[in-house]
């Protein structure tokens, strides 16, 4: 009976190492599946920004040719591009209305946001409805009116229009941080008012520095946005040269050398370069401010 019981639990016993055994077998299978998915529609996703690179460091015949890797590499168009046209020049104006913009972002969203949080005060859903309400109005509608107001106010050309509307909150920005203040405990408040906190110091003590993934979120936002803009830049900066952007200045080099693949190319891959950098070193804050956003109500 016992050598009978011992032989069962032997027999149970590898048993449930073979189960484990497989266990582990079908899950590094299943991860090596999911991670070769993954792999697969990344690489469909990189693929064109692989051919951009590419093309910008081979010589125009092997553009022309449709060649998958440059022999030799160029890195002269490189320097052709930035000694062509005044390609820093572009590039610092377009830093400067970026970062202003940004500036102006983070300082004009996080009252609004805060007040329609963590104040309670009368009509103060209608006035959030309201402010979502404006971002389904067409920027069409309004284009003509905005443009004649900075006009009067003798502003074109130059960056200003570019710039001031982002020190007046923005709707997608007061959302996106109101939803997530109110993820944010207001025991938290509650508990600074009883210590003697105005509501600024409450703001600023308490709800920016457990808000920074979203601020940090609308600031990426913000300078992606105004890297991006060409039709702003276009519609404001076009009469004055000195003041353009590299997205009129890429442009407008594009049309003066079309037939010339890899020097394009080479600009372009100028022009993404800043907001790769700024994506590489953010994206740990920038996923944080968006998933968390809308935790809570």
């Amino acid at each position: 009976m016992t050598i009978d019981t011992f032989e069962m639990s032997e027999e149970t016993a590898q048993q449930s190492r073979n189960a484990k055994r497989n266990m582990r077998v079908r899950k590094m299978l299943y991860g090596i599946a999911n991670h070769s998915g993954l792999f697969a529609a990344g690489s469909m996703f990189l693929f064109p920004f692989y051919l951009v690179l590419v093309v910008s460091l081979m010589s125009r015949d092997q553009a022309l040719l449709r060649s998958l890797w440059p022999n030799p590499l160029s890195w002269s168009n490189y320097s052709e591009v930035i000694n062509t046209v005044p390609f820093l020049k572009w590039t610092w104006n377009t830093f400067v209305i970026a970062g202003l913009s940004v500036i102006g972002a983070v300082i004009s969203n996080v009252p609004p946001a805060y007040a329609l949080s963590h104040l309670h005060w009368k009509g103060r859903q209608t006035v959030f409805i309201f402010i979502l309400g404006t971002m389904m109005l067409p920027g069409q509608v309004t284009m003509i009116p905005i443009y004649v107001t900075f006009a009067k106010f003798g502003w074109i050309p130059s960056n200003l229009p570019l710039i001031v509307p982002n020190f007046f909150a923005g709707a997608f920005s007061i959302f996106l941080l109101r939803q997530f203040f109110v993820s944010i405990p207001s025991e938290l408040t509650d508990a600074g008012r009883v210590d003697g906190c105005s509501e600024w110091q409450l703001m600023m003590r308490i709800i920016v520095p457990l808000a920074k993934p979203a601020i940090y979120a609308i600031a990426i936002f913000t300078f992606i946005g105004q890297w991006n803009d060409f039709f702003g830049a276009k519609i404001y900066l076009s009469g004055n040269p000195d003041l353009w952007t590299l997205g009129i200045g890429l442009t407008q080099f594009g049309n003066e050398h079309a037939t010339n693949m890899n020097t394009t190319m080479a600009a372009s891959v100028l022009f993404m370069l800043p907001l790769i950098i700024v994506f590489f070193f953010a994206q740990k804050v920038f996923v944080e401010g968006i998933t968390l956003t809308g935790v809570k109500g």
